[in-house]
């Protein structure tokens, strides 16, 4: 006799890389899970907090490489709901920031299934602070944006300029091809002496910073090669991490001479 089904579909943020960053929230809805669909950046050992019984479907994407489609993802959520019960949509960072949560959510409750969210650490945040960078501090930052740095008709999104105007901090995510455009802006505004650091695979064994100038970042991000993912911060906060407190130091001793 077959059991009883009972549909239901939990959108949950895995963190920016570190599986250690994932909820506790989060975890506890693995441990119920009877499917997970998971994304690229997903680590896999955060697969281990799922049932030995679960099934476990890859539906991520990587730039450059071939990807399920978000369509067909909408309907596998569906699908495996009615035919297993509690599916677990694991998503990097937040589902909600820039994760498409909201467009699966509304696809999913359409047919009926109820659905729930386990908000994650978003990377905008995270990211910059594994590193030692406040996106605000007093008397420095009183705010901060996160653009994106792709938007779905593959542009630079045009809230960069405004943001370029500001003294806020501002966090680009996916925008490591649009690095030229985003120097660009900054150039336009005035903005050429500005920090700005690159933090490639923030939170992980595998993060690399990349830090200087508007004006000499692409050179640099081409020396050190690089490559998606990665998130960039624009601002004066930059200059506050210990870390990078030498990248800068040795800006001023260069001035002195």
């Amino acid at each position: 006799m077959r059991t009883t089904v009972n549909p239901k579909v939990t959108l949950v943020g895995a963190g920016p890389g570190d599986p250690e960053l994932m909820t506790l929230k989060g975890i506890l809805a693995l441990n119920t899970a009877d499917v997970v669909l998971y994304d690229a950046l997903i680590d896999p050992v955060l697969l281990k907090h799922a049932p030995a019984t679960a099934l476990k479907l890859f539906v991520g994407k990587r730039v450059g490489k071939h990807s399920t489609p978000q369509e067909d993802t909408n309907q596998l959520c569906v699908e495996l709901a009615r035919k297993h019960g509690h599916v677990v949509r694991l998503k990097g960072g937040d589902p909600f920031v820039f994760g498409r949560g909201g467009e699966e959510i509304e696809y999913i409750e359409a047919f009926g299934i109820p659905t729930a969210v386990v908000p994650g650490i978003t990377s905008a945040i995270a990211v910059p602070a594994h590193v030692g960078i406040p996106v605000t501090k007093r008397g420095i930052s009183e705010s901060f944006w996160v653009v994106t740095g792709t938007t779905t008709a593959g542009e630079l999104s045009r809230d960069l300029a405004f943001a370029a105007q500001s003294t806020a901090t501002v966090v680009i995510l996916m925008g490591t091809k649009k690095l030229g455009e985003i120097t660009e802006t900054y150039r336009k505004a005035g903005k050429e002496h500005l920090p700005i650091a690159i933090i490639q695979s923030g939170t992980t064994r595998e993060e690399k910073i990349t830090a200087g100038f508007i004006h000499d970042i692409e050179q640099k991000a081409a020396e050190n090669q690089v490559e998606a993912p990665a998130v960039i911060i624009v601002g004066e906060v930059v200059r506050e991490s210990m870390r990078l407190a030498e990248v800068y130091r040795e800006v001023v001793k260069m001035e002195m001479r």
